[in-house]
């Protein structure tokens, strides 16, 4: 008699790829709304008064609640609690509220407001805070950059708990299968959203040629609104999923909050903790500031007035160019057939330099920097593919921060040396920031894998959030660490394409200099206790 064995919905490729495509737009749309104002700084200061302290208070306001308030320690117990898709639906609903917080806080319509007085005369001193010269607001800080902090903290608190609820996801759909591939794809596709923030933020900031930074943030509150029906498509795929399983009703080895002992006394997950939170204060940090900091180093001229080049229409094609190098990369990690394999990443990699092209004839800093996340988009599912298949996640680690440490050094010593040249700081600045993508994509597809063979399953959640709270503490200090060295660093009044951001650079560099040394004492430690982070994922 034959049995008939009954597959559920992750063991077809097709659905559980569809799952994770959900979850992937989700925080694609929510990095387009995290960085909706970086490249737009300088706008920031000409329209709104925000200078680098402002402006860097205002992006570090994000993570604040999540550090000091310990909301992610609390999202990660929920997530064990409720599970995916409930928390799924919460960030992102969460991410929405403070979107739009955010968006009224920079729009025409706060101007001149009640609100606007109020936020001019309160939260002009935070205790202890203060102090430390770490708050979250400070005396003299414009009123939309308060209530915008205000939002982006909101904001901050429903996308980190959606960071580590994909993760959770992630593990839950694919665990015993591609699952660094998985990760490094919904990486890849999060990156994707920040290059499409470096090209369509300043876009709608501009467009008609009157300036309205507004429109920008507006842009993201639209993609969170698709994000939010993205989770709740989700919600039904996973509720399937348990009926199929019956995961929901498994009792007999419940979650307690006591479990999280576990973790705290496990090394090997403290390691992984500290690099995560050295490497991604070294990279989102200065991701909010490159686009200044390309302006300030790079010599740049607008294109002839008529040409195809200074029109709006060359954004929707730089776009496309954009979407041809992560879609072609992206397919050829699932071509059995050689020729086609290599030929999709031929048309990826042709695509790219075309990108590159249009960017260097575009003579914008923003068009520039947006090849960062696009390589990452390129690259990190295939890294993702080589360590399911041969492992490697460790050494991996290292050669990241190596690179790490080389790229924020030519931005800070060799770039400033081309300022002259028209032709050779943008040839200088495209190779570091390849490299600097390289050096990202290495991270996501390495790191975040890791942590299912340190931790017990039931404990995964809390574990991603205690990983996510302790990076918090990095991406809250560093944006505001940037603001107050670039003011202390620069005259006083110094134009907002004038700045000299040596010091920051160096700073940043040091972060990937003890990401180094940590790297290689995570390896001695999984080579002493028989981790086995440096296998491969699918056996």
């Amino acid at each position: 008699m034959t049995q008939v064995i009954q597959k559920t919905l992750r063991d077809s490729a097709a659905m559980r790829w569809t799952a994770l495509l959900l979850l992937a737009l989700a925080m694609f749309c929510s990095y387009i709304f995290m960085d909706i104002l970086s490249p737009i700084k300088d706008l920031m200061q000409e329209t709104r008064g925000w200078d680098s302290t402002a402006f860097g208070t205002m992006q570090g306001a994000e993570v604040f609640l999540n550090v000091f308030a310990f909301f992610l320690i609390f999202a990660g117990i929920i997530l064990d609690k409720m599970g995916v898709r409930f928390t799924m639906v919460l960030s992102t609903a969460v991410m929405l509220i403070g979107a739009c917080i955010k968006w009224y806080a920079v729009s025409e319509a706060f101007i001149g407001t009640g609100l606007e007085a109020w936020f001019n005369t309160h939260l002009n001193y935070v205790p202890l805070f203060q102090e430390l010269g770490v708050a979250p607001f400070y005396e003299g800080m414009p009123a939309s950059a308060k209530f915008a902090a205000c939002g982006f903290m909101i904001f901050g608190c429903g996308c980190e708990m959606a960071g580590i609820t994909v993760s959770r996801g992630i593990v839950k759909w694919f665990k015993g299968r591609e699952m660094a591939l998985a990760m490094g794809s919904e990486m890849a596709l999060a990156r994707l959203g920040v290059a499409t923030c470096m090209i369509f933020s300043p876009y709608f900031a501009r467009l008609g040629g009157a300036v309205s930074v507004s429109r920008s943030v507006a842009f993201g509150v639209v993609l969170m609104c698709i994000a939010l029906i993205m989770t709740i498509v989700y919600f039904f795929m996973d509720q399937k999923l348990d009926a199929q399983t019956g995961e929901a009703e498994e009792k007999d080895d419940p979650f307690k909050v006591s479990d999280i002992w576990k973790i705290i006394t496990d090394s090997g997950f403290w390691i992984v903790a500290l690099l995560c939170v050295l490497y991604y204060s070294a990279i989102f940090p200065f991701q909010k500031y490159a686009v200044n900091m390309l302006q300030c180093n790079l010599t740049l001229s607008l294109p002839e007035a008529g040409s195809f080049w200074a029109g709006e229409s060359v954004t929707i094609v730089q776009y496309i160019i954009m979407l041809v190098v992560a879609a072609a990369g992206f397919a050829s990690n699932f071509q059995k057939d050689k020729s086609r394999r290599y030929g999709l990443l031929a048309l990826s990699i042709a695509a790219l330099i075309t990108y590159c092209y249009m960017g260097f004839m575009r003579q914008t800093a923003e068009s520039i920097f947006a090849v960062f996340p696009l390589l990452a988009v390129l690259i990190t599912p295939i890294l993702g593919n080589y360590l399911d298949n041969h492992g490697k996640a460790v050494s991996m680690l290292i050669l990241g921060s190596l690179l790490l440490i080389g790229c924020h050094l030519t931005f800070a010593f060799v770039l400033p040396l081309f300022k002259g040249s028209a032709v050779g700081g943008v040839v200088v600045a495209y190779a570091t920031i390849l490299v600097l993508g390289a050096s990202f994509s290495l991270v996501p597809a390495s790191l975040w894998p890791s942590v299912p063979k340190l931790v017990d399953a039931k404990v995964i959640g809390s574990a991603y959030a205690l990983i996510f709270w302790i990076q918090n503490i990095g991406l809250w200090l560093f944006p505001l660490l940037i603001g107050k060295v670039l003011d202390a660093t620069n005259p006083e009044g110094a134009s907002a394409t004038e700045l000299d951001y040596t010091a920051p650079l160096v700073m940043l560099a040091c972060l990937g200099v003890a990401a180094l040394l940590l790297g290689f004492v995570l390896k001695a430690i999984d080579s002493k206790k028989g981790l086995g982070l440096e296998q491969p994922n699918i056996k």
